[in-house]
């Protein structure tokens, strides 16, 4: 079995779990806020990163040295998912996920700030044509601008942070150690932001299997696509990954009744072509 049959396996993995947490999400949003969904998921998280990293032995790679840098990107992640999860229950899962999918291209615009890296002229043109995606996507004038498509455009920005700050700590620590501090910190945020106003709802019967989904999803849908990048090249496993759209545009469609949107697509299809214009540029200049 070849490499790329085997990203694209890996990558299956990474849409059906992505897919499932935002069906998760909608199903428990009637009873639970988003600062509720994320502190449930994050117990989740943290109960299933112990019981791995005790079975491999890898609890000695938690680390304290990078403790500020862990807060800031979990305080990004925390940030984008919250506005993730309340943008699928008020807009079309397709427009979520079109904007989703600007996230590397903010991190093209951000990392000369976050990670001194350069903007490149072919950085700045991907950029640019995603930005065009966007405005077509959202239709500014022809279409309200909702809450939703606001929030699912700054929830790309959270997930642009939280890449860029999740690459600086890999330079120095371990999948386990961020892991770890990623569903430890987040549970901690869930639980001063659900209970604020001293008022946490606890999750229904019927609630608590799909918080399991959305904790197990959560961290399945990051692990696979970990994976297959670590089995074909970017410039392979994107394109895959872009079949989530389509995919979720069909789930939406059966069981929301959500009308297909053109616009959608062509600026989806416009955001995946600045991604992997720069991606291509960026394979070849290292080649």
């Amino acid at each position: 079995m070849s490499d790329t049959f085997k990203a694209a396996l890996w990558m299956s993995g990474a849409i059906v779990s992505f897919s499932a947490m935002a069906i998760a999400g909608r199903a428990v949003a009637f009873e639970l806020d988003t600062f509720e969904i994320m502190m449930y998921r994050s117990f989740v998280g943290v109960v299933i990163v112990v019981i791995v990293s005790a079975m491999a032995r890898t609890q000695h790679q938690i680390t304290r040295r990078s403790l500020g840098l862990h807060f800031f990107r979990n305080a990004a992640h925390f940030t984008g998912q919250n506005l993730w999860f309340y943008a699928i229950t008020v807009i079309p899962l397709a427009q979520v996920f079109a904007l989703e999918f600007t996230s590397p291209l903010w991190v093209l615009v951000l990392s000369p700030l976050v990670l001194g890296e350069r903007l490149t002229r072919s950085r700045a043109i991907a950029a640019i044509i995603g930005f065009i995606g966007i405005l077509i996507v959202t239709r500014p004038g022809a279409t309200p601008l909702n809450a939703g498509l606001v929030t699912a455009a700054l929830s790309a920005v959270g997930f642009a942070f939280s890449i860029m700050l999740t690459k600086r700590l890999t330079r120095t620590e371990t999948i386990t150690c961020i892991l770890f501090y990623l569903t430890t910190m987040q549970a901690v945020f869930g639980i001063v932001f659900a209970g604020w106003d001293l008022d946490i709802a606890a999750p229904s019967a019927q609630s608590v299997p799909w918080l399991v989904l959305i904790g197990c999803a959560g961290l399945l849908a990051h692990f696979c696509l970990t994976t297959a990048l670590t089995l074909a090249p970017a410039s392979v496993v994107v394109p895959i990954d872009f079949i989530r759209l389509p995919a979720i545009a069909v789930i939406g469609m059966l069981l929301y009744n959500e009308s297909l949107d053109i616009y959608v697509f062509i600026g989806a299809l416009l955001i995946f072509g600045g991604n992997y214009y720069n991606i291509l540029t960026e394979t070849r200049k290292k080649a």
